[in-house]
């Protein structure tokens, strides 16, 4: 195993291009191409906005939202295991390259997905999401690895940056073939979209080769060699799970980082559905507006970047989740595109400062030189994705019952109330540690 050079340029950019591969999926499949294709394929004059799901009658956006709520569900329950694993036998990377081509390849089998094929498409769909899940624990584990305390939120600002800006150009590629066809001599509507489910996933697992090149595998535990490795997996969890418990700073993080994730991510999910369903607007638009999301988010993570150096992280969170709340409050009254435009810069603004400032925040509380950093990485990611199954499933199901989407927006504010109030817990304790 090579040792890593901390704040090495060289490395650090190759670390960011994982975020640029994967972040693809991330908009195409999240946020827009998928979400638009599968609300249109699937709204039909005959059932409406209800379909058949092995035999059972469910509300599209539903189905997805639980779907995508089952993936993150069984990932949080495997994360801490398999962290554990990789920590122990020295297989970080070697893991991390089995999640990213797992979540390729189910990708590229979205372009056979059509409504005569929906109980395979949703089948892929959650398994794309179980590798960009399994991918981006291992990927955030390399931070504090790369990275000198000082310096994490600008490195994790920058990796995020990347990722959006890898994303935007993959998606106009995409929206060449979506938008203009003819130019291709095109004449079924579902290949451009499809053809974008295949492309995101080559992307994905061609991009990711060079930080596969450039990050090494951690080294093989001797300590626990001789024992079997169920055993030491274990034992790693546990003896990780101890020391985050004597942790007094993560232990009050990540409570708050569980709520205002599980609003956060629900958003970032269910924005596009929210805008073809109460406004109507067709497939493009909402493209153009998370594209729109994805700019704004760029100067979003730096802004919050440059803003926690001088103000500290947790003030900083504080405040972009306070307009957080006055995002899910809106998203009630809105009834205009104009207005859903504003919006969306909005969640752009605070959506790239919250992503990455909560995950340097969280390596910034780990202890210096600690070498699992996949295990302690593991309670961060499965944090964040029992927030994703508590807020899709809640949006899932307000909107089941209500059969009105607006509802399940407004109830997100209560995640973002609750974790605000624990991190004005934690900054005051943070405040006593330090006086």
């Amino acid at each position: 195993m090579r040792v890593i050079e901390k704040n090495n340029k060289r490395l650090i950019r190759s670390w960011s291009m994982f975020d640029w591969a994967n972040s693809a999926y991330n908009l195409v499949i999240t946020s827009t191409i998928f979400p638009a294709y599968y609300t249109a394929i699937t709204q039909t004059t005959e059932n409406g906005d209800v379909v058949h799901f092995f035999g059972w009658k469910v509300i599209n956006t539903a189905l997805s939202n639980f779907a995508l709520a089952f993936s993150y569900l069984f990932m949080a329950f495997i994360l801490p295991f398999v962290s554990s694993y990789a920590d122990v036998q020295g297989k970080k990377k070697t893991m991390m390259m089995f999640f990213t081509y797992f979540g390729a390849i189910a990708c590229m089998g979205l372009f056979f997905f059509r409504l005569e094929t929906l109980e395979l498409g949703i089948i892929l769909f959650g398994l794309a999401a179980m590798g960009y899940i399994g991918g981006v624990l291992f990927n955030n584990s390399y931070l504090p690895e790369i990275a000198t305390v000082d310096k994490q939120d600008s490195v994790s600002a920058q990796g995020f940056a990347f990722g959006y800006v890898g994303c935007v150009t993959l998606q106009l590629i995409c929206l060449v073939f979506i938008l203009k066809p003819d130019w291709f001599g095109i004449t079924d509507l579902s290949f451009g979209p499809r053809l974008s489910f295949l492309l995101v996933g080559i992307w994905w697992a061609g991009f990711s080769t060079i930080p596969f090149l450039a990050l090494p595998n951690n080294q093989k535990s001797t300590i626990r060699a001789s024992k079997k490795i169920f055993r030491t997996v274990i034992i790693e969890f546990r003896i990780v799970m101890r020391r985050i418990q004597k942790m007094q700073r993560i232990r009050r993080f990540l409570p708050a980082y569980f709520f205002y994730s599980a609003g956060v991510q629900t958003v970032m999910i269910v924005a596009a559905a929210f805008g073809a369903k109460e406004l109507q607007l067709e497939s493009a638009k909402l493209i153009i507006t998370i594209l729109l999301i994805q700019l704004v988010a760029i100067l979003g993570a730096f802004l919050m970047s440059k803003l926690s150096a001088r103000f500290g992280n947790i003030k900083i969170l504080i405040a972009v989740v306070l307009v957080w709340i006055g995002v899910c409050v809106s998203a009630f009254f809105i009834k205009t595109e104009v207005e859903f435009y504003v919006l969306a810069c909005l969640v752009g603004l605070v959506m790239g400062g919250i992503q990455s400032l909560s995950r340097s925040t969280y390596s910034k509380f780990l202890p210096e030189n600690i070498k699992d950093t996949t295990s302690f990485f593991s309670f961060y990611d499965v944090t964040e994705k029992l927030a994703i199954v508590l807020g899709l499933f809640s949006f899932g199901l307000i909107e089941q019952f209500t059969h009105n989407i607006r509802y399940s927006a407004l109830f997100l504010s209560v995640f973002f109330i609750i974790g605000c109030g624990l991190l004005f817990r934690l900054l005051r304790f943070n405040k006593v540690m330090t006086s």
